[in-house]
């Protein structure tokens, strides 16, 4: 199934004193349900495309499964003026997800159900204290041009995040695009899956500020470095620095901001002397 990402709308401007009509390209919005076993999981407000990349990475960031290969299939559905990705998994997984799922629903009233959706919620992200990745400066800058140089969509609309997978020596070698940051950073993750590429073997790049939800994906990813455009919360700082992770923030050309394990960034000789 192909779904166009963007379409043109007819729009007037007012530009210099003066109204014209003319035509712009905005990214499609779509609701898109992730289903497992015919029950949906979730739904999500997303672009169109990589879907397959987007079901793998959502059910490995939130845990669903424990590695691709625990996925059969994945079959995406026209539905009610939306997309189903139906996810098919293994029979020992599928179990175990529904077990889970008759575990949380509880009873009407039941006083712990706001306080377990908000210890998932807050769960602490995974250790990538021992992952080595490091970086230079200029690398960081290399990463921050080329998340811009590959945002086709983006590009476009002005109305998308991107997320990018830069390993040093290699480069950008992948860039997935959302109106969600947290879609962008799942449809990335499916990619490294289904090339079989480890997280551990680079950095998150990232068009968005730094949430905690982006750091928990990222450690899940086995990344133990994210940078991003803009700002982390506090939130984000904290969770990130009890994983042992490296967060740089604020990246725009040469410039960034260390918040968490600047040991992973090797300052070079002209940094030093500075």
């Amino acid at each position: 199934m192909t779904i166009p990402s963007s379409r043109r709308v007819p729009e007037i401007v007012f530009r210099n004193r003066v109204l014209s009509e003319g035509l712009r390209v905005v990214a499609e919005e779509s609701a898109i349900a992730l289903s497992y076993g015919g029950s949906t999981e979730a739904v999500m407000m997303a672009t169109p495309a990589d879907l397959e990349d987007f079901a793998i990475g959502f059910s490995l960031s939130e845990g669903i499964v424990g590695s691709m290969d625990e996925v059969e299939a994945v079959e995406i559905e026209s539905a009610s003026g939306g997309i189903d990705l139906q996810i098919r998994l293994k029979d020992d997984v599928d179990r175990a997800l529904r077990v889970r799922r008759r575990a949380k629903a509880g009873p009407v009233g039941c006083g712990l159900c706001g306080v377990e959706s908000i210890e998932e919620a807050l769960k602490p992200a995974a250790d990538v204290t021992s992952v080595s990745v490091t970086l230079l400066p200029s690398e960081i800058a290399e990463a921050m041009a080329s998340l811009s140089a590959n945002q086709p969509l983006n590009a476009e609309t002005r109305a998308v995040h991107a997320a990018g997978f830069y390993i040093p020596g290699k480069g950008m070698i992948a860039v997935r695009e959302d109106v969600g940051r947290h879609n962008a950073l799942d449809k990335l993750i499916g990619h490294l899956a289904r090339n079989d590429i480890a997280g551990s073997a680079g950095a998150v790049i990232m068009t968005s500020r730094l949430s905690v939800e982006l750091i928990q994906k990222t450690a899940k990813l086995g990344s133990s470095v994210l940078i991003g455009i803009s700002a982390p919360t506090a939130l984000a700082i904290d969770m990130a620095t009890r994983a042992g992770m490296t967060l740089v923030a604020l990246a725009r050309g040469e410039d960034y901001e260390i918040f968490t394990g600047a040991d992973r960034i090797k300052m070079g000789a002209k940094a030093d002397a500075a």
